[in-house]
């Protein structure tokens, strides 16, 4: 029956193979939907075995156009460039996997504008729901989505409302400033990332918190706003050693920018750390493979990735929970040392 059956029929169908086995067609979606449980008896044995003689492969697209659903959700991000966001994608690919979902990625360059086309187009598409990491802070963007009803869920960066799954950001810029005072450095430069963004914000603020309860003034020269990209943290490092009094260590806000800055370093005949400390932030895979090591703060992809996913199709472990802190670790390298006594 196996050709000829292809060759008057076309493509085997669930009818085919419920008359084949002499069971109903719902007991052969039953059984061959992977979604559920597998099941073991001599009936669910026997469909398996008809199904795949007969060369049937199941209609995903169109069983879940019955449902209403694609189990496809739609992700959002700058750019895959960016090893955060890369990263961040294929945490949430790994985490769709496990729960039987596909993730598909739009990039927008972290422009507003393109942040909403590429959602349209992902809608358009029939996805489930989407996860943005382009949340900018005074932009009504995800109010917009809330209103029309579309499930979706912020992840990396928060705008103080909306579903999200984030980094202790705070905590995380906390943790690599205190590493730096207990080296001995008072003098630390900040390269704080973008204002606009809720993560530069959060490890900014842990910074402060640091140097108040050591008792170190705040300076405001040592703070340099920037982007998260590599030659935005050369120049902010250039503007920070260029102080009449430079910093004896900086710390980065993430890892592009302390790679940035590291460059600056090199270029200016500093080295690191005998004459300037460095901690970057997210530890991205190349730091651990630099010349010089770098001491970063490790942020948890994975588990942000089903947090994000938990949350925006409502199952979270709190009811009314609205955002889910992922704590960061910090990984101390060999960028990081004491101040040298002259300085």
């Amino acid at each position: 029956m196996d050709d000829g059956a292809n060759e008057r029929h076309g493509r085997v169908t669930i009818h085919d193979v419920a008359a084949a086995a002499g069971v109903s067609k719902s007991t052969v979606s039953r059984i061959l939907d992977e979604r559920l449980p597998r099941s073991e008896s001599d009936t669910a044995r026997r469909v398996r075995e008809v199904a795949t003689s007969l060369g049937y492969v199941r209609d995903v697209s169109a069983a879940s156009l019955r449902r209403g659903q694609t189990h496809t959700i739609g992700v959002i991000v700058p750019r895959l460039t960016d090893t955060v966001m890369a990263m961040l994608y294929e945490a949430l690919a790994r985490a769709c996997a496990r729960s039987g979902r596909f993730a598909i990625v739009a990039t927008t360059e972290d422009e507003p504008r393109a942040d909403r086309a590429a959602a349209q187009t992902l809608l358009q598409r029939g996805v489930d729901g989407l996860v943005l990491s382009t949340a900018r802070e005074g932009d009504d963007f995800a109010r917009e989505l809330a209103d029309r009803g579309v499930p979706f869920v912020l992840a990396l960066r928060s705008d103080g409302r909306s579903l999200a799954s984030v980094g202790d950001d705070h905590l995380g810029g906390y943790l690599a400033t205190r590493h730096l005072i207990d080296l001995g450095h008072r003098r630390i430069g900040i390269i704080a990332g973008p204002n606009y963004a809720s993560s530069s914000k959060g490890r900014l603020e842990g910074y402060k918190q640091a140097l108040r309860e050591a008792g170190i003034p705040q300076d405001p020269d040592l703070v340099v706003d920037s982007t998260f990209g590599i030659d935005s943290g050369a120049e902010a490092a250039d503007q920070l050693m260029n102080l009449p009094q430079p910093p004896t260590a900086l710390f980065a806000v993430n890892d592009n920018t302390a790679i940035g800055a590291l460059s600056t370093l090199a270029r200016r005949g500093l080295s690191v750390p005998g004459d300037v400390s460095l901690v970057g932030y997210n530890d991205i895979p190349i730091v651990s493979r630099l010349p010089i090591p770098l001491t970063t703060v490790r942020v948890p992809f994975d588990q942000i990735a089903s947090s994000a996913l938990e949350l925006m199709m409502g199952n979270p472990d709190t009811p009314g929970e609205r955002t889910r802190l992922a704590a960061p670790t910090l990984i101390p390298r060999r960028s990081t040392s004491a101040p040298r006594p002259s300085r």
